[in-house]
């Protein structure tokens, strides 16, 4: 199948989803991991089938390829958020090395169901090395940007420096700050959403001002996200296309703030296949091919 694209605005073809009854499976399953896996509150199983149906009942507006992660008895309830331990290239998938250890087993898994759809691994991250797909951003086809912090470290960047080296013109690594500390979810994508090639909606109170700059000069607009919608995850959003994106319901200063610049947005309930874990649509999702439009 063609996979790739590179980028994460450009229009979703093909996708990869696990769905709730794959991942959190019961709600004794969920009652026996939850709290282990810091989730701020335990799911409620039969909401969460109802809500992610709702998800995937928009993503099915722009595409109709969609692929689903099987149930793995190696995995848990964090499989969900299936852009963690899997990042796809132009050259084939590399797979992560989980900075959250309960998540460990996830990339092989992933990497197994690919191989299935014809997608090679291009590597493995390895040994003391971590990254998750989380905190990888593509900024465009050439142009990679890596946040360094709890969950991908100084080796994990660069093991994935060398496996993307011959096609990757510019490879940018993000400091992250300690924020809430180790326990706490903060990729880079926490704190960039792009929505088209030259627009991205960011927190800036958390950005590096170097990097800041960076997309500045690059003549990426910067939309802030407001300090009070940021902890419910209004700076996490999936741009489907460019110019139109899916985002966690409850963020209206953000979702106004999008729309103003001519954004089509479409909202979710996603109290708890969302807030309850910390993640958001980008983290549900992973694009298998995007193509410019």
């Amino acid at each position: 199948m063609k996979f790739g694209g590179q980028s994460e605005v450009d229009q979703i073809k093909s996708l990869l989803l696990k769905h709730p009854k794959d991942a959190f499976i019961s709600q004794d399953n969920i009652k026996s991991q939850w709290k282990e896996l810091n989730y701020l509150a335990s799911p409620d199983y039969e909401k969460t089938l109802k809500e992610y149906d709702n998800f995937v009942e928009y993503l099915k507006k722009s595409l109709s390829e969609i692929y689903y992660l099987p149930q793995n008895d190696k995995t848990g309830l964090d499989s969900i958020y299936v852009h963690d331990p899997v990042i796809i290239t132009n050259k084939g998938a590399v797979l992560c090395n989980m900075g959250k250890e309960k998540r460990r087993d996830e990339p092989q898994a992933a990497g197994e169901f690919l191989l299935k759809l014809g997608i090679p691994i291009l590597g493995t991250i390895t040994g003391e090395g971590r990254v998750e797909g989380g905190d990888v951003v593509w900024i465009d086809e050439r142009t990679l940007t890596v946040g360094s912090g709890y969950r991908t470290n100084e080796e994990g960047i660069r093991q994935l420096k060398e496996l993307t080296r011959d096609f990757v013109d510019e490879f940018v690594v993000v400091p992250l700050p300690h924020w809430k500390g180790p326990a706490e979810v903060l990729h880079l994508m926490s704190l960039i959403s792009p929505v088209d090639h030259d627009l991205a909606a960011v927190y800036s109170r958390l950005l590096p001002v170097p990097f800041r700059e960076w997309l500045l000069r690059r003549g990426i607009r910067l939309l802030d996200v407001p300090d009070s919608e940021f902890e419910t995850m209004a700076c996490n959003i999936l741009a489907v296309s460019p110019r139109k994106c899916i985002m966690i319901s409850g963020n209206p200063q953000t979702k106004q703030m999008l729309e103003d610049k001519g954004i089509e947005v479409w909202e979710y309930k996603g109290e708890e296949i969302s807030k309850k874990g910390a993640g958001g649509p980008t983290c549900l999702t992973m694009s298998l091919l995007r193509e410019k439009v």
